[in-house]
């Protein structure tokens, strides 16, 4: 079975770890092309390339502002991820609870 392209796919374009830094550098402001390249110490077609891909996919959207370009993530386009991975978030809360269990235990009987 052939791959969905990065392009069409946000579960494709979120794999690359570059673009998920993208994101996360995006995750509560706007950023310019050259503020991001500030921010990351990427050059500056790294930058364009991976916010071309997330753009086109829908996870990032790109506004105008003279001659400047702004970008901020969409987090509607987030959203099936999301909803993929919360079923997981119960299973690491009840082992972290656990882990706290055992190591309050462990500090009583020192």
């Amino acid at each position: 079975m052939a791959r969905t392209p990065t392009t069409y796919d946000p579960f494709n374009a979120v794999a690359e770890p570059k673009r998920r830094q993208v994101l996360e550098a995006l995750g509560e402001k706007e950023l310019s092309v050259n503020e991001l390249v500030e921010l990351l110490g990427w050059n500056q077609p790294s930058v364009s390339k991976h916010l071309g891909v997330l753009k086109q996919v829908g996870l990032v959207e790109e506004r105008r502002v003279g001659r400047q370009r702004m970008y901020r993530v969409n987090a509607e386009r987030l959203k099936p991820i999301f909803d993929w991975v919360a079923p997981f978030e119960k299973y690491w809360t009840e082992r972290f609870e656990r882990l706290d269990t055992l190591l309050e235990k462990m500090k009583k009987e020192k």
